[in-house]
């Protein structure tokens, strides 16, 4: 074979190869189009990097915040960047009305709810015998509550379509326990037993739930656990030997969302570097 035959097939060889992996990663990256998701808490942290995930795989993105605007704006713009419908609601979801009246004005924009991600939370750390009842019930409230706002409004929809996935963010503080966060392990372990409550309640419709908990995440929440001494502490019991980051959250998220995930319903996903074991 002449050196110029071999060289055209080397050509319309690479020519197929660099084909065939854009096509692949065409069907890769459409993992949720023309689904839509709702995502709470999403201005910052996980939350943020669930709703950029998501649409990075053609879903349609409404998220909620509480307090920044400006943040929710950039990120309403960023979504929109890349190539999906995307909408702010300033919404508390431990407050039921809200959730009410945003995920009808949700449907009223996007047609349907498809996946639903329950991320809000805070966390307000303290010793049982300093923890003011006010304390206590404020991570209930955004923690737990919220939970149960959102999921009860966005069954309706998925109920009638026979078709959802609702994903709620536990923790492994929620399994584990740990000192000085009764509050925060409570209402997280309280996921969990709602999740797999709901997973009996919504099957028959096809509807899956399910939950995921995450170890330590470098966010801004946790940022103090990466400092001094503690850092050290923390890094020692877990068996990855580093903090985890939002994005990998994001990326098992996106698998519950995801047709990849359909026979999947109750379970809880630890994303804990191996602190589970």
């Amino acid at each position: 074979m002449r050196n110029e035959e071999k060289a055209q097939m080397c050509d319309a060889t690479m020519f197929y190869l660099i084909t065939f992996a854009h096509s692949i990663k065409k069907i890769y990256m459409k993992l949720l189009e023309g689904k839509v998701a709702i995502v709470t808490g999403a201005s910052r942290g996980i939350g943020e990097a669930i709703a950029l995930k998501l649409a990075e795989h053609g879903a349609s993105i409404a998220f909620t915040y509480v307090s920044s605007d400006e943040k929710a704006k950039a990120l309403e713009e960023r979504l929109q960047g890349l190539g999906v419908n995307a909408k702010a609601y300033k919404s508390n979801a431990g407050v039921y009305a809200e959730c009410e009246a945003m995920v009808n004005a949700a449907i009223t924009e996007f047609g349907t709810i498809d996946v639903c991600v329950n991320n809000a939370g805070i966390s307000k750390d303290n010793l049982l015998l300093r923890m003011t009842p006010e304390q206590w019930d404020d991570v209930m409230t955004t923690n737990l509550k919220s939970v149960f706002n959102m999921t009860k409004q966005v069954i309706k929809p998925m109920m009638k379509a026979r078709k959802g996935s609702i994903i709620n963010m536990s923790s492994i503080i929620g399994i584990r326990g740990n000192a000085g966060q009764s509050s925060y392990a409570a209402s997280k372990a309280g996921i969990i037993g709602f999740t797999k409550s709901m997973a009996h309640e919504v099957s028959s419709r096809n509807i899956r739930c399910n939950a995921i908990a995450p170890g330590f995440v470098e966010t801004d929440m946790t940022h103090y656990l990466k400092e001094g001494e503690a850092s050290t502490a923390f890094l020692q019991k877990i068996p990855l030997g580093r903090f985890a980051k939002a994005e990998e959250v994001a990326d098992t998220t996106l698998y519950l969302a995801s047709d990849m995930s359909s026979y999947i319903t109750g379970q809880v996903i630890s994303v804990c570097g191996g602190l589970n074991i």
